[in-house]
């Protein structure tokens, strides 16, 4: 039995928003890409889109052997975790396409594997041509032959280049041109064909200059997590300790309109891939709401959860001051201490911090992820990365529904993108 490989992607700018889809055949014995398939599809969302491309490249599959089996491989864990049947289709607009999608072949034939972002470049770049062309407003779509792609693989057959950089960039502009002779006359779909192989010839011409003093070392695409503090609930106004052993609250009124509103911002921005929230109520509330506007299912990460502030819970600051002055001085300048009655010491806070911040990044190279979580875990994945002081956390303002980012590197450096911003739940 023959064996295909299909690795599909597909985006939306805005989500729902300007979106495209691109989906690569490969044969699995020899890695030579047999199809691709690329369309501009107006104004969808991600999902949609990942759907789209998924079922073009079970559908390209089909064309070249019916009776194949297809190994699927996309960075959308929702598509995949869909179609392999462990988690529920929720969404109206997917619900379809993954019913056409799992027709294209018997259900014995197809297998579903996440991979990440960086893994599924071909696909991605695909995508995003398709894209760009519906910005330039053309109804852009490629459906490539085995022969077209013959032609530009015998087109680039050109020695990689060697020698000092000059020479290096020389190559590959040959390599382009003779790319560009090759989809002479041909389709517009030929264009993406050679746009692909130039951009490989690219890639070598980067290998050779790329040496010490050149250029920095690749790093890829980081992983990216948005933090997101919970909506308000009865306690927050009041400024009362509220951690992870106290009542448990929900949402108020007005911790519900915020999680709504935060929704709304995060679909227009459209970059979120995948949702985690602390168990906590609060938290689970307002991610629910997010996952409902950007079609996503929540995962609950227990490393996110609020410190414990023992028999501080449920009481404001001058309450505690009246009540336990000295330990309340002592935990304001050490932070190994605990709350009083056994609760959860800052320092101890930053170890559970730190060792879920590695395992979302190894989870989680090179996408985007939405952390729903609480003040003291946000402001120490902040601390963290800009390698600041324990009492950096009491120099840190962070409002209810607010949002911040953090990025990191392959080389494991972080950097700050965002903090505390909280423009999205003004009317």
């Amino acid at each position: 039995m023959r064996e295909f490989i299909v690795e599909a992607d597909g985006g939306s700018r805005g989500n729902p928003g300007p979106a495209g889809y691109g989906s690569v055949v490969i044969d699995a014995a020899t890695g030579e890409t047999l199809m691709e398939r690329a369309e501009y599809i107006g104004v969808a969302t991600n999902n949609v889109a990942e759907y789209r491309g998924l079922l073009a490249g079970l559908r390209a599959a089909h064309e070249l052997d019916p009776a194949a089996s297809v190994h699927v491989r996309m960075d959308s864990k929702l598509v995949v975790e869909q179609m392999s049947g462990r988690w529920k289709i929720k969404h109206p607009d997917m619900k379809p396409l993954a019913m056409e999608a799992g027709r294209v072949y018997p259900a014995d034939q197809v297998t579903y594997e996440w991979i990440p972002r960086e893994s599924n470049k071909h696909a991605d770049r695909l995508a995003n041509e398709a894209m760009d062309a519906g910005k330039r407003g053309e109804q852009w779509s490629a459906a490539d032959s085995t022969a077209e792609l013959d032609a530009a693989a015998a087109a680039a057959a050109v020695p990689e280049p060697v020698g000092p950089p000059g020479d290096a960039v020389a190559g590959a502009a040959k390599v382009r041109a003779a790319l560009g002779s090759a989809a002479a006359g041909g389709s517009r779909s030929a264009s993406a064909v050679s746009s692909s192989a130039a951009a490989e010839a690219d890639v070598r011409a980067a290998k050779v200059v790329a040496g010490p003093g050149w250029a920095p070392a690749d790093m890829g695409a980081p992983a990216t997590f948005v933090l997101l503090r919970h909506g308000e609930t009865p306690l927050t106004p009041q400024k009362r300790f509220s951690g992870s052993g106290g009542t448990d609250p929900s949402l108020s009124d007005v911790g519900r309109e915020q999680a709504e509103r935060v929704a709304a911002a995060l679909a227009r921005r459209g970059t979120v891939q995948e949702i985690l929230a602390s168990p906590l109520t609060r938290t689970r509330e307002t991610a629910a709401a997010v996952a409902e506007r950007l079609g996503l299912d929540v995962t609950v990460e227990d490393g996110l959860r609020e410190t414990d502030f023992g028999a501080w819970e449920g009481l404001t600051f001058a309450e505690v001051r009246e009540r336990y002055p000295d330990d309340l001085n002592t935990w304001l300048s050490d932070p190994d201490a605990e709350p009083t009655g056994g609760g959860e010491s800052f320092a101890a806070t930053a170890t559970r911090i730190a060792a879920t911040r590695d395992k979302l990044v190894a989870a989680y190279a090179g996408r985007t992820v939405l952390l729903v979580t609480h003040v003291t875990p946000i402001k120490t994945f902040v601390r963290l990365a800009l390698g600041a002081p324990p009492e950096s956390l009491f120099r840190m303002e962070l409002s209810a529904a607010s949002l911040s980012a953090v990025a990191y590197y392959a080389d494991g450096n972080a950097s700050v993108r965002l903090f505390n911003d909280t423009s999205h739940l003004r009317p």
